[in-house]
């Protein structure tokens, strides 16, 4: 049968009769405000998920997704309790599938001293086993440091955060001073050589440490070499962790805690969770704004045309399709708008994760 309603909205869409109305124009900021919704709709989820996700990452770039640690260390950035090396779950947890890599950790705060400046910091010791992907990414200049040999090295990752502090540079030596834990005794003292440097983003991180030979650690702390400040575990899937910790707390040996960095962190998952808030309200105001300008488009539309529904009416048509025509109208540029608004939207988002060219300073930033 044919469909009499579709082929006027065609004719009015084709709009050669109507194309110096006064709804062409009218018709047109209706799609291009569609078109913008999506567009903000598009960049807003894109911003705040790829925030969370990077935040996310930066942590556990420096802490793992999950610890394991000796009870008495209390979640604190220092390794004051030595932990066996020799454990089940060691180097490999085979009982925990999400488990994606295991590697060992030690921490120890000390200051690096210049001729004119000084810089307190926390030295984490770091194994063979270390996966350097996150810092590989965050290299800006020098190498990754070498830990894999025999001897202990000297060689020492810093940020450029601390770098520019003290005005040094890539391939200087820097002496770094260790408080002794016994009274009336000198701090130690240690020379090290910058092999490289890098720069995160987060400003609280990159100030703070610096990536050494767990070597020296166990040294400092006169630990014996099958003795570490505790186990990182790297997994595969974010979504689940605290089920997941839960899951290796119950796995490990009962003189040892386990614990995820959103329990060390929890301000800022707290923080990073009102993002969603964030893009649900972004979302809502432009579907208003949008349908606002739908129904503003279709009423001009059908003030404009009140002779052509007059003629209907008088020919016998009922109401029901004279409103299909108009939604027939409404359904073209809603879909005209949503077409643009997503290849317009998505090529500007693939520019630039590709290119980069609009660029944030991530220290204000977060």
């Amino acid at each position: 049968m044919w469909n009499y309603e579709l082929f006027i909205a065609r004719r009015i869409i084709a709009g050669k009769r109507y194309k110096n109305s006064v709804s062409s124009p009218i018709t047109k900021i209706g799609v291009i405000a569609v078109a913008l919704g999506i567009i903000v709709m598009l960049v807003s989820i894109a911003t705040g998920v790829g925030l969370k996700i990077k935040i996310r990452e930066k942590i556990s770039g420096f802490f793992g997704h999950v610890r394991i640690v000796n009870f008495d260390e209390n979640n604190s950035l220092l390794s004051t309790v030595p932990v066996s090396v020799h454990q089940d779950f060691y180097p490999e947890f085979k009982g925990v599938p999400q488990v994606k890599h295991i590697q060992v950790f030690a921490q120890k705060s000390g200051i690096i001293k210049t001729a004119t400046d000084f810089e307190g910091v926390v030295l984490k010791g770091v194994g063979e086993d270390y996966d350097w992907t996150f810092f590989k990414n965050y290299l800006v200049s020098g190498h990754l440091p070498d830990f894999t040999g025999d001897k202990t090295s000297d060689e020492v990752l810093i940020s450029s955060t601390i770098l520019d502090r003290l005005k040094l540079k890539t391939g200087d030596e820097i002496h770094v001073w260790f408080v002794r834990n016994e009274v009336n005794k000198m701090p130690k003292v240690r020379k090290f050589h910058i092999a490289g440097v890098y720069n995160s983003g987060f400003p609280d991180f990159d100030k703070v440490f610096v990536i050494a030979d767990i070597r020296q650690i166990q040294r400092l702390n006169k630990w014996k070499s099958g003795e570490v400040g505790g186990f990182e575990v790297i997994l595969q899937d974010f979504d689940h962790i605290q089920e997941i910790t839960d899951r290796i707390y119950r796995m490990i040996p009962s003189e040892l805690d386990a614990y995820s960095i959103k329990e060390k962190f929890p301000i800022v998952f707290e923080w990073i969770s009102l993002f969603d808030s964030n893009i649900a309200v972004i979302l809502v105001l432009m579907f208003i704004v949008a349908g606002f300008n739908m129904i503003t488009v279709l009423l001009v539309m059908v003030l404009e045309r009140v002779r052509l529904i007059g003629v209907l009416k008088a020919l016998g048509e009922k109401d029901m399709h004279i409103r299909r025509i108009f939604l027939y109208l409404a359904t073209y540029l809603i879909f005209q708008g949503l077409f643009w608004g997503n290849l317009l939207g998505l090529s500007f988002l693939l520019f630039q994760k590709h290119t980069g060219f609009i660029r944030l300073d991530p220290r204000t930033y977060y």
